[in-house]
């Protein structure tokens, strides 16, 4: 999503790069090719022509002209304005003091409430609340058969009801969270095929009979244009919240993305990109723009490496990674932890460039999955020990994987690369350590152990490298 106006707005950038002045004609061509590549993402053209007009405004001052980096100036100019038109600032799911708090969800059909319904559960889930899911879709066929399954995948229930008012299933649905002591309620409503009366007034009916605390529409990224006129007449009719952008990992343009917040004045508040339940993520206008500029994300990338870092290893296996002294066992745990910071894709995009060489094709999403198979070849003793991998031994490897030879070895060298990157961010002390060993054949004291800390951009790049050939 929005890959197209990411390369586009960096050529365009690149070539004002290559000037040590810029003139008003430079500014005035580079306006037109921006206004351009906006419209072709499908940008609403009501929004196009404002940033425009205010950018151009901008990189004409005659202090942005007269500077000695006039090209990194307009950069940060179209970077501030592409920011407050995604909406400046970030714009989190408060929760009130009243319980339960009901979340009320609305959108067309087809654009992802259900899946965004469960999402949203399992993220207040991971919080420490206890959701309840209400399914009032009442017309659309197996919708709450739909809904009750994700439930039962993230382990949240959900409240069907017996008859076919939705109005009455959703006051029923507030009154079971208060029985069963659910601290929020989400309401799973029905869409159409496009904005008509009947919808609107069950919503309305609905947000009457619930009033809800908060109610988020969820907006289909692929929509286009169209996106606008849908959610300003929800805006109009049932005044909701903010929005939930679901399915930004498809190939439409994107445009409603960097639209909406303008013309309605709603924040987004949540992007979702794919099925997983932990795919619903908290929208940062700032990260985004620097996406869309080519400059990467690296504030998400340590925020997931923080979250790897709450889970749990055995003590043992830390002070081998704290020491650099890895064996291949310790190898498959790190790209483990790299698959639920959301894999190789997720890790480069986040670096300067990197959704530039996911879409030229340059990294192998399924390197990590590679590795694993060949080092399941390998015996207990050479895991441990890589050193005994000699060459028969690494033959028998190749033929166990389905494999050649030549990517065992290349596994191999990775593997050492990897070791000596460990020991420039892991001092071998016995003090950092932590001094202390379990028991004989028992389980030691357990630490908390995460990715390492304290890498350079160019550390990331040759990780980038590494995992990625």
């Amino acid at each position: 999503m929005l890959e197209s106006l990411s390369n586009r707005l960096q050529g365009i950038f690149s070539g004002l790069r290559g000037k040590g002045r810029l003139t008003e004609d430079d500014i005035n061509d580079a306006m037109r090719e921006i206004r351009m590549a906006l419209l072709e993402a499908d940008v609403n053209f009501k929004v196009v022509k404002s940033f425009v007009a205010r950018t151009k405004e901008r990189c004409l001052d005659a202090e942005a002209l007269d500077s000695l980096t006039p090209a990194q100036n307009v950069v940060k100019i179209v970077l501030d304005e592409l920011t407050e038109l995604l909406g400046r600032t970030d714009s989190k799911l408060v929760l009130s003091s009243r319980i339960p708090n009901v979340i009320m969800l609305v959108g067309l059909q087809g654009s992802g409430k259900t899946t965004a319904a469960a999402k949203l559960a399992w993220r207040l889930k991971q919080e420490n609340h206890a959701p309840l899911l209400v399914a009032c879709d009442v017309y659309r066929p197996a919708a709450a058969d739909q809904l009750e399954t994700l439930g039962g995948e993230i382990g949240v229930r959900v409240y069907r009801g017996d008859g076919q008012d939705p109005v009455r299933i959703a006051t029923e649905g507030v009154q079971d969270a208060i029985d069963n002591l659910r601290d929020v309620v989400i309401v799973d409503t029905a869409g159409r095929l496009h904005v008509d009366e009947a919808m609107m007034e069950e919503a309305e009916a609905i947000k009457a009979a619930v009033k809800p605390d908060q109610i988020l529409m969820v907006v289909d990224a692929m929509t286009g244009q169209d996106v606008v006129n849908v959610a300003a007449a929800f805006a109009e009719r049932v005044d909701f919240d903010g929005v939930i952008m679901s399915k930004m990992d498809g190939d439409a343009r994107g445009g409603g993305a960097l639209s909406i917040k303008e013309v309605t004045g709603k924040p987004i508040k949540f992007i979702s990109s794919g099925e997983k339940p932990d795919s619903l993520e908290e929208f940062h206008p700032d990260r985004m723009a620097k996406r869309i500029l080519g400059m990467g994300d690296m504030v998400s990338l340590i925020e997931s490496a923080v979250k790897v870092q709450q889970e749990e290893i055995e003590q043992e296996q830390a002070e081998r990674m704290m020491r650099a002294n890895l064996n291949l066992n310790d190898f498959i745990e790190m790209n483990r932890q790299i698959r639920k910071m959301g894999g190789i894709a997720k890790l480069v995009s986040a670096l300067p460039g990197g959704d530039k060489a996911m879409a030229a094709g340059q990294v192998d999403e399924g390197a990590l999955d590679h590795m694993e198979v060949i080092i399941n070849s390998m015996t207990k003793a050479e895991r441990e020990r890589p050193e005994l991998l000699n060459g028969s031994r690494r033959a028998r490897i190749a033929a166990g994987a389905g494999v050649t030879v030549p990517e065992v070895n290349q596994l191999v060298k990775k593997f050492n690369e990897t070791k000596k990157m460990m020991k420039r961010f892991m001092p071998a002390t016995e003090e950092m350590a932590g001094g202390k060993r379990g028991k004989k054949g028992k389980k030691g004291r357990r630490r908390r152990m995460g990715l390492p800390g304290g890498m350079s951009m160019a550390d990331l790049r040759k990780l980038q490298d590494m995992m990625g050939e």
